[in-house]
């Protein structure tokens, strides 16, 4: 049975209780569809049943961020049931503590797969449909660890700053093709009620989707 509506859809690899709480909610709540991927089914199962309380149409597919051929088969999975992509948001990351003495190559490498390759491979899956189209969305969750690492979280500050180069390439190889490609370089740990609260995070993820006036926002506080 075919899912597609006339909805846009959105998909965000890497769904969890933060930042992709804020954007599902909003996104949904100005009447997208909703496919989450996550690797845990149930938690997967748990955040879809939150969106339907909150009348939003959602569907969860299991993929494992760091690795390739999950990710391949999710997206061929999701296009030939709900269709074209119209906002992709790229949210996964390893979090690993360790500085550069105490992290290992295999640790590091580990964490890339998930923090920066997963990035790339997603985008590569719906890019072809978009330039066909000459429209979509990337949205990339960055961090100013990206600009300014963590020494004690080495890994992650290494794969925020490979994702922010990314972005930024992928960013003036799609302009010509009419896609944005946006990323919020987030400057703290995101929780309910703080100054990184997923909804304020969600609202700056709607304000650049619907006016496209830059590729990038650093929130952090003063």
């Amino acid at each position: 049975m075919s899912h597609v509506s006339v909805k846009p859809l959105l998909v965000i690899v890497g769904s969890g209780p933060g930042v992709s709480s804020g954007i599902t909610s909003k996104f949904g709540g100005n009447g997208f569809r909703i496919v989450l991927v996550a690797r845990n089914a149930a938690s997967l199962e748990s955040r879809v049943k939150e969106l339907h309380e909150q009348h939003i149409e959602a569907y969860g597919v299991p993929a494992d961020a760091s690795d390739s051929n999950s990710l391949k088969t999710a997206f061929s999975h999701i296009q030939s049931v709900y269709g074209t992509v119209d906002v992709l948001v790229y949210n996964a990351a390893n979090i690993v503590p360790g500085d550069p003495l105490s992290l290992t190559e295999r640790q590091l490498i580990d964490d890339f797969k998930v923090n920066t390759v997963g990035a790339l491979t997603s985008a590569q899956q719906v890019i072809p449909e978009m330039i066909e189209r000459k429209q979509g969305t990337l949205f990339f969750t960055g961090g100013t660890l990206a600009l300014k690492p963590n020494p004690k979280y080495a890994s992650l500050s290494v794969g925020k700053a490979a994702l922010h180069s990314l972005a930024q390439s992928l960013t003036a190889t799609l302009s010509p093709h009419g896609i944005y490609v946006g990323q919020v370089l987030i400057g703290g740990y995101v929780q309910k009620g703080s100054f990184y609260d997923p909804e304020r995070i969600a609202d700056i993820f709607w304000d650049l989707y619907t006016t496209q006036s830059q590729t990038e926002v650093v929130f952090e506080e003063s």
